[in-house]
């Protein structure tokens, strides 16, 4: 039909998250960005603006601005949806003002600080029925899926154990409580209740609950403050307990020294296991109980067809980081599309407000472990 118009709240120029999400959305030529609150005023928003290309009278000085403003303009110009790329303190406030007014949603992860805000918007997406996706980036890796689908056909067997790990080495000199590197995420009135737990952790817990299809029902969380007068978690160990009986365990940290970005992840089944590693995104592993070893790449013999399809570039060229978010942008997009065309999906594979939910009670859950030494805690 059309590509389809979207607007940005935050992402300024100097914002990594920003770039990402501008480029991602673009990858596909679905979607055009035609509006944005970039920044904190209004000079600066109309500075990233016009090195953006845009008219100064889609750049505007607010979120709200924005909002009502678009929402004036005729069906056929404004904003179909609004992407929210801000610190987590400041995604609850826009999503609920967007879909307030009629607005699709794309937000960051986690969705927001406390559970009865994701809760709020929870119901306002199932009240509106607008679409809401969360950029949960690595369940859009090709692999991913390809994992997803072998757990979902029953090959793995019945899920008995699971681990994963989100290792990162960024913040190992920061030792004392004011952080250098990106200062809102010591924080707690910004991050929230939880660091580490927020900014990684809830990706680790989407992952195994995204490929094996089963949801985590009790964690037993042991983290750590490492640095003087640090309040928020920066380190940690969780025991998970799965809705089948499954055992799993969790192991996040920034302080890990060397680690780049180590997400990875091991399902043990009845039948056989396998593997993905993110730093190494276009691999995966699966051991048999009865067979040889095998390798999975994208573009390689016994992957599935939806896999191959979002399998962007031939294989032997590594792709990743980008291309998983752009395969998020490319199903929302879809979806969208089918809504705006009277013919909407059934079952579209990005992750939604449900999954910003279960983040953010995570969240909570595993910082209450903590309090008890880490007691035993059942997530909702």
């Amino acid at each position: 039909m059309r590509k389809l118009r979207m607007g940005m709240v935050g992402g300024g120029l100097d914002s990594f998250m920003g770039d990402v999400h501008r480029k991602a959305s673009a990858l596909d030529g679905m979607i055009e960005l035609v509006c944005g609150a970039f920044n904190s005023t209004l000079e600066k928003t109309k500075g990233t603006g016009k090195a953006l290309f845009l008219p100064e009278n889609r750049c505007y000085g607010s979120f709200q601005e924005m909002i009502l403003k678009e929402k004036e303009l005729p069906e056929g110009e404004r904003m179909d949806f609004v992407t929210i790329v801000t610190p987590n303190f400041l995604h609850f406030e826009p999503a609920k003002m967007a879909l307030e007014n009629g607005f699709h949603v794309v937000c960051d992860k986690p969705v927001t600080l406390t559970v009865n805000e994701a809760q709020i918007l929870e119901k306002l997406v199932n009240d509106t029925s607008l679409l809401f996706a969360l950029t949960h980036n690595y369940t859009g890796n090709a692999m991913v899926k390809q994992a997803k689908q072998m757990v979902e056909n029953g090959e793995l067997g019945a899920i008995r154990k699971i681990q994963v790990q989100y290792l990162q080495g960024w913040m190992a000199a920061e030792v004392d409580k004011e952080a250098k590197i990106k200062p809102w995420r010591a924080d707690p009135k910004k991050s929230g209740v939880g660091g580490s737990l927020a900014d990684i952790g809830t990706h680790a817990e989407n992952l195994v609950s995204y490929i094996t299809g089963l949801q985590i029902t009790e964690i037993a969380a042991d983290l750590g403050r490492i640095g003087k007068d640090r309040v928020l978690d920066n380190d940690g160990n969780i025991l998970l307990r799965m809705e089948n009986g499954a055992k799993g365990t969790m192991s996040i940290s920034q302080m890990a020294v060397g680690e780049e970005n180590a997400l990875g992840i091991k399902i043990y089944g009845s039948k056989g296991s396998i593997e993905w590693n993110q730093e190494e995104a276009t691999k995966l592993t699966a051991k048999w109980i009865d067979k040889p070893e095998q390798t999975f790449t994208p573009d390689g013999n016994d992957i599935y067809k939806n896999v191959r399809e979002i399998s962007r570039i031939p294989k032997g060229h590594p792709e990743g980081y980008l291309e998983a978010f752009a395969n998020i942008y490319k199903a929302f997009g879809t979806h969208l599309m089918s809504v705006l065309e009277n013919n909407p999906m059934e079952k579209p594979d990005y992750p939604s407000i449900n999954d910003g939910v279960k983040g953010v009670e995570f969240i909570y859950a595993a910082v209450e472990s903590d309090k008890q030494n880490a007691a035993w805690v059942k997530l909702k």
